[in-house]
C-alpha cells in the first residue's frame, strides 16, 4: 500500500468471508434447507459496527479472487472503505455456517482450507501513515495465528506504539490453534503494545491463564493495557482501567435469534465509545445494548445498530416492563 493521508476514525484488521446462515431456526445443518448470505468475520463485522454509528472505518483484510470475494467487496461497500481489500489467487474466499438454537447454543463451523486469504496480509503492504494516523487500530487473536498475517500485525501495532487508542480483540478460536500454549506467547507480546483488551472469559483465559473475571482485568492491566474489557455473556461486562476506574454492567434484555455477532456489534460501539470520549459506564452500556440488538436479529453486518436503534433501545430497557425479557448470550 501505498502512504495516504486518509484519516480514518477506525481502522480494523483480520478475519472476513461469507456467513450461510440458516432459514431455518432450531433445525440442524445436516437437515437446513435454505440459506441467507451475509458479510461475516470479526474484523469486518467490528468495522461495519462502527460506521453503522456514524464512523469513518476501513477494513485490512484479504479475500479470494472468486465471486464470493466480490460479494464482500459489494457489501462492504455499503458502509466502510475497502481500498485495503485485495484479492488473493492462491486461496478462496472463506465460508462459515452456522446453527441456530435460541437462546444459547450458535455452532461455528469455518471452512477455512487450506488457508484463509486474510492470513495472508503480508507486513510491507500496510499504509502504516494511515495505522499512525487512525483514532482507534484494532486487531485480533486470529490474525496471530499464522504467517505473514502475524508478522503484519504486530508491525501495525509497533508502528501505532500505542499513540492513541489500540485494541487487541483477544478473538480466541481453538481450531486456528494447535493448542493455547501455542498462542499465548504472542497474545502476550500483542498485549504489550494494545492499550484495550476486549475478550470473554475463555479468551481472557487463553491470554492470561486466569478465568475469574476481576483475576482476568487484572492480568490483562498486568500484560500491559491501560483497559481491559471482559464480557461474561448472561452476567454482563466487566471493564475496568488503570486508573482505578470500574463499571460492571448487566446484559441487556432481549429475546434472543441469533447471538453471533453480538460481540463484533458489542466492540464496534465500544470503538464508538471510546473515541466520543465517554466515562467508561455509559460506553459499556451503550456497548451492551448494541450486541443485545444483534442478537435479536438473524444477521450480523447488516444487521449492526444505528444511534436510534441502541437509544430506543436503552430506553426501553430501562422500563420496568422490560423485567420479563430474557438477555441476550
Amino acid at each position: 500500500m501505498a502512504d495516504s493521508p486518509q484519516y480514518f476514525d477506525l481502522i480494523t484488521m483480520g478475519r472476513i468471508g461469507v456467513d450461510l446462515y440458516p432459514l431455518q431456526t432450531g433445525v440442524p445443518l445436516s437437515q437446513v434447507e435454505t440459506f441467507g448470505k451475509f458479510l461475516g468475520g470479526s474484523a469486518a463485522n467490528v468495522a461495519v459496527a462502527a460506521a453503522r454509528l456514524g464512523r469513518s472505518a476501513a477494513l485490512v483484510s484479504r479475500t479470494g479472487a472468486d465471486p464470493f470475494g466480490s460479494y464482500l467487496h459489494d457489501a462492504l461497500r455499503e458502509f466502510v472503505d475497502d481500498r485495503w481489500v485485495t484479492p488473493v489467487a492462491a486461496y478462496p474466499t472463506p465460508v462459515t455456517f452456522c446453527e441456530i438454537f435460541p437462546p444459547d447454543d450458535f455452532p461455528l463451523y469455518f471452512y477455512r482450507r487450506p488457508k484463509a486469504p486474510d492470513l495472508e496480509i503480508h507486513p510491507g503492504e500496510l499504509d502504516l501513515a494511515a495505522v499512525r494516523a487512525a483514532g482507534i487500530l484494532w486487531v485480533t487473536g486470529t490474525g496471530l495465528s499464522e504467517e505473514p498475517s502475524r508478522s503484519a500485525t504486530f508491525t501495525a501495532l509497533e508502528a501505532r506504539n500505542r499513540a492513541g487508542t489500540t485494541v487487541f480483540d483477544l478473538d480466541w478460536r481453538p481450531m486456528f490453534w494447535r493448542d493455547p500454549e501455542q498462542a499465548r506467547p504472542y497474545y502476550r507480546e500483542a498485549l504489550r503494545h494494545a492499550t484495550v483488551a476486549v475478550g470473554n472469559v475463555a479468551e481472557c483465559e487463553v491470554a492470561t491463564g486466569e478465568r475469574e473475571p476481576g483475576a482476568c482485568a487484572e492480568a490483562l492491566l498486568a500484560a500491559g493495557v491501560e483497559l481491559a474489557v471482559v464480557k461474561q455473556g448472561p452476567k454482563g461486562v466487566l471493564a475496568v482501567h488503570r486508573d482505578g476506574t470500574r463499571a460492571e454492567v448487566p446484559p441487556v434484555p432481549v429475546e434472543v435469534v441469533n447471538g453471533l455477532g453480538a460481540g463484533d456489534a458489542f466492540g464496534g460501539s465500544l470503538c464508538h465509545g471510546l473515541l466520543s470520549g465517554w466515562d467508561l459506564e455509559r460506553t459499556v452500556r451503550h456497548a451492551n445494548a448494541a450486541g443485545a440488538l444483534v442478537a435479536s436479529r438473524l444477521a450480523c453486518s447488516s444487521a449492526m445498530p444505528t444511534v436510534p436503534e441502541v437509544a430506543d433501545l436503552l430506553a426501553r430497557a430501562a422500563s420496568p416492563h422490560a423485567a420479563g425479557l430474557p438477555s441476550q448470550p
